[in-house]
């Protein structure tokens, strides 16, 4: 049942390295003009800090990240983590979000160009406890503004084609267990993407 979303997921990481690919060869590199732009996607494996265990799924981002700026950018990203549960979590459990910031990026050193940012956002979590007094199962569903602190490094494949290894560590304040209403504190998903990132009409990524 979860094949079609798994599919459509490596269809669109699919469809970023492709782009990039096909971009590369028609176009020389000092041709490459334009809004300085960064689109990827990726695969995502996290923990999700309550109901231990880990969660995967999907990561798209989108970069801009002017050359006069000297580093520095605006970043935007979305993440569903809604697969590969582990066996002792409730089969609801998930995680998603959407989160913009600021994105700073480091002078590439050969075919690396590491990179740190802070973002702030959205989450909605999905999971389900225990009541206590009614020995039921019950699921229930937070939303709450995070943030995240996080960095990585780009390889540059070719041309516009780079290839991502990103970490996170995100702060959702203020849960509630829901069951008896009580605070349970804020808690700290933290995981990896893999992916792929194109840039377009920014040269300093091409070098």
């Amino acid at each position: 049942m979860r094949l079609k979303p798994r599919l459509g997921l490596a269809l669109a990481v699919f469809s970023v390295y492709a782009t990039c690919v096909s971009f590369a060869q028609v176009a020389a590199p000092a041709e490459h003009t334009g809004l300085p732009i960064g689109v990827g996607a990726g695969f995502s494996g996290y923990d999700p800090a309550w109901n231990t265990g880990h969660l995967l799924g999907g990561t798209i981002w989108t970069e801009l990240l002017p050359s006069a700026f000297h580093g520095f950018g605006i970043e935007a990203e979305a993440r569903d983590l809604n697969y590969g549960r582990s066996s002792s979590a409730p089969a609801n459990l998930r995680e998603d979000s959407a989160q913009g910031g600021v994105i700073y990026s480091w002078p590439a050193f050969r075919k690396f160009r590491p990179y740190g940012k802070y973002l702030i956002g959205y989450g909605n979590r999905d999971s389900a406890a225990i009541n206590p007094s009614t020995k039921l199962l019950e699921r229930y569903h937070d939303s709450r503004i995070i943030t995240v602190v996080g960095g990585g490094v780009d390889y540059r494949l070719t041309g516009a084609l780079w290839v991502r290894g990103d970490y996170e560590y995100q702060s959702w304040r203020d849960l509630v267990y829901k069951p008896i209403g009580v605070p349970i504190g804020p808690i700290h998903p933290q995981g990896f993407t893999v992916g792929f990132v194109c840039h377009f009409g920014n040269n300093s990524f091409r070098r």
